[in-house]
């Protein structure tokens, strides 16, 4: 891949993007992770306003630490970018108070992860009516249109996504190519939902190396009888998600109304 001129592309066509749109910048959610870091740092090369924000909910300490070198190393690079920390750590708490916890508890704790991602959307997009800026999404393409491995209406809900058609390896190939944190590149990649350490692998079932593969092969026509063993069973881990998160990749459904019925 070309990296530079494709970092070229990119920061072009966010800095176009926010022109058109009339606002300042972008506002992003850091992770610690590599999606996060590589999405704010090419934001930051925009020259626009960047403003990343920490959005700790009992939040394993790898991930703060990672996420917190990661500014420190934009900031001293790009006197554009800014950070702030919200703690919805009280206001993730206080919501389980009000809402009903019980049922089976791998359902409860899924709808808590996924409430997490939610809660930090709704930070993101207060900053962002607050200051005029974009919120940038961090989904990579085997991420947003393979698996489905993301929250509606979380992580999923953003203003533009500058590195959707990039794959997750070629992210990280974009990572090493913008001198990223060697902590974040060599960390196991992870959503940080659930308060602990476990990797999207742990939660999957498959990598990202695998996953791709998977993504390419059924796009080029073939099917799981086309694979025995470890590559048959990547093929149905990945079919799987990739069927039940349709309603995430697809359009909402709208009821269309007959004109002789109006």
């Amino acid at each position: 891949m070309q990296s530079e001129n494709v970092v070229n592309h990119i920061v072009n066509w966010l800095k176009d993007y926010a022109t058109k749109a009339n606002v300042n910048g972008f506002v992003i959610g850091i992770s610690g992770g590599i999606d996060s870091a590589v999405t704010s740092t090419l934001c930051a090369k925009t020259g626009l306003d960047v403003l990343c924000i920490e959005m700790p909910i009992h939040q394993a300490p790898s991930h703060v630490t990672r996420a917190q070198e990661h500014i420190s190393f934009l900031k001293s690079k790009f006197p554009n970018v800014k950070d702030t920390v919200v703690n919805l750590t009280p206001v993730f708490e206080e919501f389980k108070t009000e809402v009903s916890l019980d049922g089976k508890q791998t359902t409860v704790d899924m709808a808590l992860a996924n409430t997490r991602a939610r809660l930090r959307m709704t930070t993101l997009y207060y900053h962002a009516g607050l200051l005029g800026l974009l919120v940038a999404g961090t989904g990579n393409k085997v991420e947003d249109f393979g698996v489905g491995f993301y929250t509606k209406y979380g992580d999923g809900g953003v203003d533009l996504s500058p590195i959707a058609d990039l794959m997750k390896s070629e992210v990280y190939d974009i990572g090493n190519y913008l001198n990223v944190p060697q902590s974040i590149i060599e960390a196991a990649p992870s959503d940080g939902l659930f308060g602990d350490a476990r990797s999207d692998e742990d939660q999957i079932g498959a990598s990202y190396p695998e996953l791709e593969w998977a993504m390419q092969v059924t796009e080029d026509g073939k099917t799981v009888t086309d694979f025995e063993g470890r590559k048959r069973e990547v093929i149905e881990i990945y079919l799987r998600y990739n069927s039940s998160n349709k309603h995430k990749m697809n359009p909402i459904p709208v009821c269309e109304i007959p004109k002789n019925l109006k």
